[in-house]
């Protein structure tokens, strides 16, 4: 049995959900959201929305792949219900001679030692915010889908050197360093 399933997600105040056209529709303060319902195994679960609550059930409690999807379910709505009202953030920084980003715009440039700079468009209802420093930007938007994925491309443009401790990290995150050539 699904432990996140159990438990209808509440809707918050001023949000407002609705199932129309196999999809499951959030609105709220910080904009709106969709949670595709026809997708491969969305179909294996019945979505209600009533008093103030979406309640996910399985279409057969004995099927292994309609008990995965009834957890899925629950927390992508969850997501999008927290979406609408708090919204999702990535804090990360740059670590290296030079380094530095700049946002102009919908375009977000990243100096990280190449030979050129690296300009990125930044995705519809995403915005990028820069730190104190050059090194510090924080990625933000409704839809925790979207904010992961761009933080995860900017994170890949240059990955940590465990020996020098450079590159784009996200905040919080353990650098694990290891030691050089010894004489």
């Amino acid at each position: 049995m699904s432990r996140a399933g159990k438990y209808p997600v509440k809707l918050s105040d001023g949000v407002v959900a609705s199932v129309a056209e196999g999809k499951l529709v959030v609105k709220g303060p910080k904009g709106e959201l969709t949670v595709p319902l026809s997708t491969k195994n969305a179909h294996l679960v019945n979505i209600k929305v009533e008093d103030g609550h979406v309640s996910v059930e399985p279409k057969d409690a004995e099927d292994k792949d309609s008990r995965a999807m009834w957890g899925t379910m629950t927390r992508n709505i969850k997501n999008a219900v927290e979406g609408v009202t708090k919204g999702f953030s990535k804090a990360m920084y740059m670590k290296g001679v030079g380094y530095k980003a700049s946002v102009s715009g919908k375009k977000f440039t990243l100096v990280v030692g190449f030979s050129h700079d690296v300009v990125m468009e930044i995705p519809d209802g995403l915005t990028v915010t820069m730190g104190e420093t050059p090194t510090e930007f924080t990625i933000s938007g409704n839809d925790k889908c979207a904010v992961g994925l761009f933080a995860d491309k900017i994170h890949k443009i240059r990955k940590m050197d465990p020996y020098k401790a450079k590159g784009i990290f996200y905040k919080g995150e353990k650098i694990r360093r290891k030691e050089g050539k010894k004489k």
